[in-house]
């Protein structure tokens, strides 16, 4: 876990830092800034359509009974990307806004999917339909003494009725 935080914290500031520099020395200062300040801009709004589109799909898969996994993952692939696109910078600039294309989305949501199935162990409830996690039955007999008890009720009628 240290050496990819290391990676997050160290590396990619020197990465960007150096695109900076660059780009800055190419295009110049002001035009650098600019393309930083409306990238900005237009992540945090394309990002806000791509999680209002998201939220519905997910309201949508649980009207209809089913589970939003996939749903609930491009939900956090779109906070994601929404993070890096208010982070100055052109690298976390182009992953952000690659995280917010469905298409990427699907590749990656495909990724993770297989690295947490391999590191994730789902129980689900037992069902009579699935005999694999139905429960185990055993043929237990209770035996039961019961007596049962006769009781006479008079009615009594209130005077007052």
């Amino acid at each position: 876990m240290f050496p990819k935080l290391l990676i997050l914290f160290i590396v990619v500031p020197l990465i960007e830092l150096y695109l900076f520099m660059t780009i800055g020395a190419e295009i110049g200062i002001f035009p650098t800034v600019a393309i930083i300040v409306v990238t900005g801009a237009l992540g945090a709004w394309l990002t806000r359509l791509q999680g209002l589109k998201t939220l519905r799909n997910f309201q949508k898969a649980t009207s209809e009974g089913r589970m939003p996994h996939e749903e609930i993952m491009d939900g956090l692939m779109i906070l994601v990307a929404g993070a890096v696109l208010l982070t100055p910078g052109f690298l976390t600039d182009a992953i952000g806004f690659s995280l917010l294309l469905p298409p990427v989305r699907a590749v990656v949501r495909k990724f993770l999917g297989g690295y947490l199935k391999s590191r994730i162990h789902i129980v689900g409830m037992p069902t009579a339909d699935n005999p694999a996690t139905a429960p185990r039955r055993e043929d237990v007999v209770i035996e039961v003494e019961s007596e049962v008890i006769d009781v006479d009720v008079e009615v009594v009628k209130d005077p007052q009725h």
